[in-house]
Order: C-alpha cells, then sequence, then structure tokens
C-alpha cells in the first residue's frame, strides 16, 4: 500500500520549508531514514528522511517551491504500484486542526438552516464581541480561526452572532497557519483575506498590526524601461523573512537610538592577555564580542527592565538573560541565541556562541537554538563603524550595537588631553515600553562594567 512521506515539522514557528533539491528520483528503491531530499526552512537548511520504505512512486513538490509542514512531499510503495489519483500537492493546504478547515467544506455547500441558539438574557448592543452576544459554538470557530467577531454582521436571535455568521464572515479567505493563529490570538494583528503561502495561506508574515497602514514591503511602481541589462531575484527564504520583520518593527515600534563610548583600555588588554594564555585555560580564542556579550548578561540583571518583551497591553519581564547575538550568514541574518547567558562564565558564553555561530553559518542550526531571546546584541565593529543605529527584534524592548574600537581625546584632571581608546555602544530601545532615561541609565552602567570587565569578571 502506498504511503506518503511529509515534510516533517521544524519547530513551532516554522510554516513551511522550500525544497532545495532531491536526492532521489522516481522508481529509486528508499530505506526507512534515507535522506530524500534537502530542504530550506526560513532560518537554516535540513535534511528530510524517509519514513517509508519501498519505490518512489511520484515526487509531489520540484525541486524551488515551498511546501507546508505536515504535508505530503513524495509517495513511496511498492513497484508498479498505481498512486491514487487523490494524491497530490493541494492547493491550498489547510492543517487538520484548523477551524478553516470545516470553513473550506462549508463555503461550497448551502449553510444549512439550523435550529436558533439560546436567546441571551442581556439586551446589550449586538455584535459588541461580549459573551452574551455570540454562541459558545460561534465563538469556538472564530477563535480558532483567528478571526475578530466585533464587525460580523449577526442573524441569530435578538442580533446575537450564530456559527453560520462567523462562516459567512470566513467565505474567501484562504486558511491560516498554526503559527499564524497563535500570533493572532496572543497579539493584536488582522489577517489578509489571502496570504503568500501555497495556495493563498496566511503565514505569520502576513499579518499587519492592528491600525497599521498597508506594507510598503509589497511591489512597487517602477519604470520599465531601462538602460542594459537588468536582472530580478525573487525575494525568498531568510530575506523575505528578514525583510517583513524589520519592516513591521519600525511600522509597530517606537525606536529611539542613543550612543555612547566606553574606554576599552582594560578590554583590549585582557583580550591580550587571553590571547597569549596556556591553551590548556581555553582561553585564547575568547574575542573583544565575547566580552561585551558577557558584560550584557551582567549589566541586564540590575535593570530587569530592559530583559522584557512589550505585548501592546502587557509587558512581559524575564527572570534570565537570554541572549541573541546577530550574525552574518550566506543566507542573510540570523539571530542564535544563548539561552541563561546570565548563569554562564566568560568562556561558557563564548563557547556556546562559537557553536551557534557556526551551525547558523553552516546551515544546521535548528529552530530552538534561534528562537526564545530576550535581549539582543548586534556588532558592526569589524567592520569599521563606530556607532549605528539597530533595529528592535520585536518583541524585545532593546537592541545593543556595538561599533569598533578607536582612539578618543580625554581630558585629564590637569587639562592636558590623551587619547584613549573607546568602543561605540548604540543602544535601540522602544520608548512605548522603556523611557529614555531608564535606558541611558542602563547604557551608562554597561560602559562601566565594560571599562572595568576585570572587576565585573570577579562578581
Amino acid at each position: 500500500m502506498a504511503t506518503e512521506v511529509l515534510m516533517p515539522k521544524q519547530g513551532n514557528s516554522v510554516e513551511s520549508c522550500i525544497i532545495l533539491d532531491w536526492r532521489v528520483k522516481e522508481g529509486d528503491p528508499i530505506s526507512i531514514g534515507d535522506v530524500v531530499c534537502e530542504a530550506e526552512t526560513d532560518k537554516s537548511t535540513i535534511e528530510v528522511e524517509s519514513t517509508a520504505a519501498g519505490t518512489v512512486l511520484k515526487l509531489l513538490f520540484a525541486a524551488g517551491e515551498e511546501v507546508p509542514v505536515m504535508q505530503p512531499i513524495l509517495v513511496v510503495g511498492e513497484k508498479g504500484e498505481k498512486v491514487a489519483a487523490t494524491t497530490a500537492p493541494p492547493e491550498k493546504p489547510v492543517d487538520s486542526q484548523d477551524a478553516t478547515a470545516t470553513v473550506a467544506s462549508v463555503a461550497t455547500a448551502e449553510v444549512p438552516k439550523q435550529q436558533p441558539d439560546p436567546v441571551a438574557t442581556s439586551t446589550g448592543t449586538a455584535g459588541s464581541g461580549g459573551d452574551l452576544h455570540i454562541s459558545p459554538r460561534a465563538r469556538a470557530v472564530a477563535s480558532a480561526a483567528g478571526v475578530d467577531t466585533v464587525t460580523m454582521v449577526p442573524t441569530g436571535p435578538k442580533g446575537r452572532i450564530i456559527e453560520r455568521d462567523v462562516l459567512e464572515a470566513l467565505k474567501g479567505r484562504e486558511p491560516l497557519s498554526p503559527a499564524a493563529k497563535e500570533a493572532l490570538v496572543n497579539q493584536a494583528l488582522q489577517a489578509p483575506a489571502q496570504g503568500t503561502g501555497i495556495g493563498g495561506r496566511v503565514l505569520v508574515a502576513d499579518l499587519a498590526s492592528a491600525g497599521a497602514g498597508k506594507s510598503t514591503t509589497g511591489q512597487l511602481s517602477v519604470p520599465t524601461d531601462f538602460p542594459g541589462p537588468v536582472s530580478e531575484v525573487v525575494v525568498k527564504g531568510v530575506r523575505k523573512v528578514t525583510a517583513k520583520r524589520m519592516h513591521d518593527s519600525i511600522a509597530t515600534t517606537a525606536q529611539f537610538t542613543m550612543n555612547a563610548y566606553a574606554d576599552a583600555s582594560v578590554l583590549q588588554s585582557l583580550r591580550a592577555r587571553f590571547k597569549s594564555s596556556d591553551p590548556e585555560l581555553g582561553l585564547q580564542k575568547v574575542t573583544i564580542n565575547d566580552i561585551i556579550l558577557f558584560a550584557v548578561a551582567k549589566t541586564i540583571r540590575q535593570f530587569p527592565y530592559m530583559n522584557s518583551h512589550f505585548l501592546g497591553d502587557k509587558m512581559r519581564t524575564f527572570e534570565h538573560v537570554h541572549l541573541g547575538c546577530a550574525v552574518d550568514t550566506p543566507k542573510g541574518l540570523l539571530v542564535p541565541v544563548v539561552k541563561y547567558a546570565d548563569n554562564r562564565s566568560l568562556k561558557q558564553i563564548s563557547d556556546e556562541f562559537k557553536r551557534l555561530a557556526a551551525m547558523s553559518i553552516e546551515g544546521k542550526a535548528q529552530p530552538d537554538d534561534l528562537t526564545g531571546g530576550t535581549f539582543t546584541v548586534t556588532n558592526l565593529g569589524a567592520m569599521g563603524i563606530d556607532t549605528f543605529t539597530p533595529v528592535l527584534n520585536v518583541p524585545e524592548v532593546a537592541i545593543l550595537g556595538v561599533g569598533g574600537i578607536s582612539m578618543r581625546a580625554v581630558e585629564d584632571a590637569e587639562g592636558d588631553f590623551t587619547f584613549i581608546p573607546h568602543i561605540g555602544l548604540s543602544l535601540t530601545i522602544d520608548h512605548q515600553a522603556v523611557d529614555g532615561a531608564p535606558g541611558a541609565r542602563f547604557l551608562n552602567a554597561l560602559c562601566r562594567n565594560i571599562a572595568t570587565i576585570d572587576l565585573l569578571m570577579a562578581l
């Protein structure tokens, strides 16, 4: 009997994968555990293994196509076995738990006549969204589909919203991915009628902040005549996700950047000592960036409001520091997260970040390696940048930009000037969550801790 091999789920945030290349072709013998294809998520590259043994009867997608997770990608069976006509990539993939799966079937048929729902005892305004003006079943369907009931036209007794009203509102709307549905429930977002996923499926990246204007990241009107050859590349994968997240970050937050310089004399001296230390200590590869990560993790413990997520109507503050650090990879920008950085030594932070950075660059980072951050650090110092304006990694309330080390004139007690190495720091905060003065206090404390990093390590 033919068996379908599914695109495996890759963490809670991954909605789909792009098949990069097939390792098998139709007619090939295959065993359980054999790699059938290489696929790319928005964060990493994975090898998909077969969950069935037999002969490859049919490949359901071509290389380069995007496939929702938990959807069939190929069919395995006995050699010569016929593949059922129904075995084909779905035009509109729907998660089996999505309430919109029921909606899709109902939308093509006549809505059955229903018995009146129990009449609400309240005489409040219909469609107000209150519990007394929507039936329990209608509320469950609306919640599962991530649809707002406030704007629905009620047809139930005394202006009550019933199930058929929810189904009517969902007609023509494409199904939501599980991650998009969860985002709708937990954040003040709106879903478009059609998304950018396969078959128009609505993904997290398609969700727009409530009240925000139409995204400007779509197609732009440009002149059609240009001298010379022109090439076009489809925006997808990490680039597509980064574009959407950066735009949404700017559109939904009140970003404010402040710059400062920290005395880097001790920082450079400590780095030199590590570099010439006994190899058995394992400190020779500790970098300036590692030391900055250590200083940030320890400083944040004094300023818990900097270790928070802003969720619109509430702030979520975390007990431990899970430190993200931006990494430039061949696929684009990735932010692996050093979990429990506040509990780690400098060497532990250095070792863990190097492991995560290498995995990210090689395309082998797992979804759990790239999620769960509470504060982010991004470093452009190696590229000769002193200060810059880092963009918030929402819903985090702050991000630190690290610049290069340069000589700056400092006046001593006698009025003479001495040139001392300083490192540039740029702190962007979400002014919705953190005011300028508290942000400045954190940045000043960080500068002091970097200037006396040897003492901070002794605490």
